[in-house]
């Protein structure tokens, strides 16, 4: 791509970032605010960073509505337009509180009045 003009080149990575945060349900929610996720990888994740230019500490997950995971992020840089944060901890959100004991027997799913 080195052959391209700057202008065409830069407009090329709008257009990349713009489909990228569209195709995306997943978003990052800190402070208050919210911000499409880029892409995810092993330890952390990336964003715009024509958004958000420094993020650190605790923020939330959240798939659509769906609130999937809170995270520790302990280090961001910006690398070519991305904020890549590196996550120390992420952890998932249940419904409803862990037990702390074993089941003897299975719960039931559901009753069928009729076979």
């Amino acid at each position: 791509m080195e052959f391209l003009p700057k202008d065409v080149l830069e407009g090329l990575r709008a257009a990349q970032k713009r489909a990228a945060s569209k195709s995306t349900r997943l978003r990052v929610l800190a402070g208050g605010a919210a911000w499409p996720v880029l892409r995810r990888f092993k330890g952390g994740f990336a964003l715009d960073a024509d958004q958000v230019t420094h993020l650190r500490g605790y923020v939330d997950l959240y798939d659509g509505q769906t609130h999937i995971a809170t995270c520790l992020i302990v280090a961001s840089e910006i690398t070519g337009g991305e904020l890549i944060c590196n996550v120390k901890r992420e952890t998932a959100v249940c419904d409803r509180a862990p037990l702390d004991f074993a089941a003897d027997e299975p719960e039931l799913a559901g009753y069928l009045t009729k076979a």
